[in-house]
């Protein structure tokens, strides 16, 4: 009966199949049964048609107190692990509230949201840069708690990547570009910070709410360096005569050295040319564009 009412979206199973293979598929396969388990668990109603990312079901539901919540089904990694820590510990300060978590599957029932109000919505590019701005502010105050991936981890490894990347990457200044990140990251790997970072907050994980204007969803949590949270920021809604201005604005509104801050941007910059690079995809224009002029100090 529940696999009548739940309904998979295409677009999440053709990305968890992407991205996860044969896990993926069956994740996909299961999800009719595990949001059946978990609306009688947790005794909900679903309230509307499911919604979806790259990697999760989102299901609008009401409590049996009648409080609508948002019923959220993941199949569990390295960064969805984070995500209840990190909520946890910010307490609906600036993010979305957890209400529920199972740890096995990684479900989580959360705080209801405006799902229909996302930043994107804001026209004016300039504010919706200081509500994110805002956001990171209280997101990043406090110190990220044991057990979460740590930045300087990350950095290290992508260090070591970078010599057999640089050997894929065909176009001299993108290839220079790519070297000069890294001597940015060398300069700071040493003291890669201790705050709890969002790692994701562009537009579309800011939603408007009925006790705060805006609040972040969908951490994808590190312990490090706010400088590493800045870039989509800049990138969301490109606009090239306003990079510096977003970054200035960002450093600003966190307090942040602008040094150290630049230097955490372009391992932003490089942790996403890896990536693509490995992918054997080219290198996108915008962060390639952001990372020439943070670069040039």
């Amino acid at each position: 009966m529940v696999g009548k009412v739940i309904e998979v979206p295409g677009e999440l199973a053709a990305s968890q199949e992407k991205f996860n293979g044969e896990a993926g598929r069956a994740f996909v396969a299961d999800l009719p049964r595990r949001a059946g388990e978990f609306l009688g668990r947790w005794e909900l109603r679903v309230d509307g048609p499911a919604m979806n990312g790259v990697a999760a079901l989102v299901l609008p539901v009401v409590r049996a107190d009648g409080s609508g919540a948002a019923l959220k089904l993941q199949l569990p990694d390295e960064e969805s692990a984070g995500e209840p820590v990190a909520l946890r510990t910010w307490g609906g300060d600036g993010a979305v509230r957890l209400l529920e978590h199972d740890e096995p599957t990684g479900t989580l029932l959360l705080e209801r949201l405006d799902e229909s109000r996302m930043l994107t919505a804001v026209p004016d590019a300039r504010e919706a840069v200081l509500v994110i701005a805002g956001l990171l502010a209280r997101l990043t105050s406090v110190p990220a708690p044991a057990g979460l991936r740590r930045l300087g981890d990350v950095a290290r490894a992508m260090l070591d990547r970078v010599p057999r990347a640089l050997g894929r990457v065909p176009d001299p200044a993108d290839r220079r570009l790519v070297a000069d990140c890294a001597a940015a990251v060398r300069e700071v790997v040493a003291e890669p910070g201790d705050r709890l970072l969002h790692w994701d907050l562009h537009y579309e994980n800011v939603l408007a709410a009925g006790r705060a204007p805006w609040l972040a969803i969908d951490p994808k949590p590190l312990a490090g360096d706010p400088g590493f949270d800045l870039l989509p920021a800049i990138c969301n809604r490109y606009d090239p005569a306003g990079t510096r201005w977003r970054f200035d604005a960002l450093t600003d509104v966190l307090g942040l050295d602008r040094e150290r801050a630049r230097a955490w941007s372009l391992g932003r910059v490089l942790q996403n040319r890896l990536w693509e690079t490995e992918a054997g995809r080219p290198l996108e224009g915008v962060q390639l564009e952001i990372g020439r002029e943070l670069r040039g100090g």
